[in-house]
């Protein structure tokens, strides 16, 4: 195969790209077919790009840890004693009001109101200090909020390490989703970026199996929220020793090194396409001062309705519900159950079958597709919240909070497909697709837009879950379900198949979707073209690459 060359010229002083020539004297800011040079990219997957993604996945542990210590700690006889008594003393004549706690809510949605705000502040430490200096933030404030709550006394330090997880997982959200799409080769972006939700999950199965083993101590509570400094320290310590992307890098100016950690990631020497091609996105960057502005711009609204729409409907479909109350669910609907530690012992096996299915989403996104397993994820989630309902409200006793031992384990079965069915769809692809489908002037404040609003979803269902299970009762989960069937919908008809397209390319895929197409070409095919997001002949031969 000929390799064509593409000559850089860097002044790395500047702080401004270079303009850069291919071998046939084309300018490289408006290079031609740029779909066409995506084919020309090279190298593998390397040990090195492996490694540097499982150590910046590490940040997805921060987040699955938290959620799932959290539901399993507020179950905890002794933390309720020490912080909520008042629900151990209280006694309603409603099982689903069993834990009806603005106090206990507070605690658990606390963390997201202070990760929405650190979402919105880390996108403009991102394009200051680079995504590796944001994830040895992230772990620094974890680790200090874990401690905090180890250490708590009373509920003025339990909330203040609330906060500074919250603070901690804002920043690794924004920047880590990032930096994995950034450094991973464009045909298997979407198996390394799971790493993110592979290690979420396998936080939150930890955390449950943790809890589990010291819910039988007084002090076990501690214990549980404490581990959570391990993944943290893991994170900021490990990415002192990680170069950052190549995009980032240039960005900053840093060109000669980008063009070495491009080089050392893809394991070849024969990176000039790829190199090309980060450098004709940010130098488009470049002209542009005004970045959240433009996201705001009609020609973006596709990418800004996914990044508010598909955070928002990750949560809304009631995962979180589970995810942070698995335990106080099963103790209040019975299910078969037995007491705190029956209830916790359905948790473990709840997050085991999410991490069995990250596994498969893990193993089948770049084969089948983002749009195919978000469709079908949906689908099953929906039939399974409308069973549920149907369920409780035909088969539980509110007073006891009892129903036949038959019932009770078709509601876990049925829990259990919903959340296997989210753990390889929405899950994963929740944060995946909002990472991959901007262009890279407006990557980095919609990250931190998708970000904030996750966190503000989640502290949505979190402070007010436990108020409507006892408001709402069974009609909780049809609320859920018909959130889960908009989401399948909107994917359906208004987001794009993503896999396999470069990074620098998404812009044609809006511009040729059939809805999305008439915003991104509101001023023509000039304007897009003179944007920088493509180039002339990528606007026209883009069909090629994204069909």
């Amino acid at each position: 195969m000929a390799i064509k060359q593409y000559t850089v010229t860097s002044d790395e002083k500047s702080g401004v790209v270079p303009h850069h020539n291919t071998s046939d004297g084309r300018s490289a800011l408006n290079p031609g077919d740029a779909s066409a040079r995506a084919g020309d990219y090279e190298g593998r997957v390397t040990a090195k790009v492996v490694v540097a993604c499982f150590i910046a996945a590490t940040g997805g542990m921060l987040f699955g840890y938290d959620l799932g210590v959290t539901g399993g700690v507020s179950s905890f006889p002794s933390f309720l004693d020490r912080f909520f008594p008042e629900v151990l003393a209280g006694k309603s004549k409603n099982a689903y009001c069993t834990y009806n706690s603005q106090k206990l809510q507070i605690f658990t949605s606390s963390y997201f109101l202070a990760g929405a705000v650190a979402g919105l502040i880390s996108h403009l430490l991102n394009a200051r200090l680079g995504r590796k200096w944001c994830m040895v933030i992230a772990g620094f404030w974890f680790t200090i909020g874990a401690v905090i709550n180890c250490a708590a006394q009373d509920l003025a330090m339990l909330y203040l390490g609330r906060i500074l997880l919250g603070f901690g997982v804002g920043f690794a959200n924004q920047s880590v989703p990032l930096y994995l799409s950034e450094i991973a080769p464009p045909r298997w972006r979407g198996t390394l970026n799971l790493l993110f939700q592979c290690f979420c999950i396998f936080g939150i199965l930890a955390a449950a199996c943790i809890n589990y083993g010291t819910v039988r101590t007084h002090w076990g509570w501690r214990l549980s929220l404490g581990l959570a400094a391990v993944p943290a320290v893991v994170l900021g310590v490990g990415a002192l020793f990680l170069p950052d992307s190549p995009n980032s890098l240039v960005f900053r100016g840093k060109v000669e090194q980008a063009r070495k950690v491009l080089e050392g990631y893809r394991g070849t020497t024969h990176v000039d396409a790829e190199f090309a091609d980060i450098c004709d996105a940010v130098a488009a960057t470049q002209r542009i001062k005004h970045k959240t502005r433009l996201l705001l711009s009609k020609k973006h609204a596709p990418q800004l309705t996914a990044a508010i729409l598909i955070p928002a409907f990750q949560q809304l479909n009631g995962i979180n519900s589970i995810t942070f109350y698995a335990p106080q669910l099963f103790a209040s609907i019975g299910a078969g159950l037995t007491g705190t530690y029956g209830a916790l012992l359905s948790s473990v096996v709840i997050d085991a079958i999410e991490m069995a299915g990250t596994f498969i989403g893990l193993g089948t996104v770049d084969k089948f597709g983002r749009k195919a397993l978000l469709i079908q994820g949906g689908i099953q989630m929906t039939i399974s919240q409308i069973v549920t309902a149907v369920i409780l409200a035909t088969k539980m006793d509110k007073a006891t909070g009892t129903m036949p031992a038959g019932a009770g384990k078709a509601v876990l079965a049925f829990i259990c497909l919903f959340v296997a069915g989210f753990s390889w769809s929405w899950g994963p692809l929740g944060w995946l697709v909002p990472s991959e489908v901007h262009t890279i002037e407006t990557r980095s404040p919609a990250q931190g837009i998708t970000v904030c609003i996750n966190f503000l979803a989640s502290f949505l269902v979190g402070q007010v879950y436990l108020t409507m299970l006892c408001k709402m009762e069974w009609g909780t989960y049809l609320f859920f379900a018909f959130w889960a069937a908009v989401m399948t919908l909107y994917v359906i008809f208004f987001l794009p198949e993503t896999k396999g397209v470069p990074l620098e390319e998404m812009q044609v895929l809006w511009a040729r979707h059939w809805f999305w197409g008439s915003f991104v070409r509101n001023k023509g095919k000039s304007e897009i073209v003179n944007s920088g997001a493509v180039t002339n002949a990528a606007y026209d031969e883009g069909v090629k690459t994204v069909a």
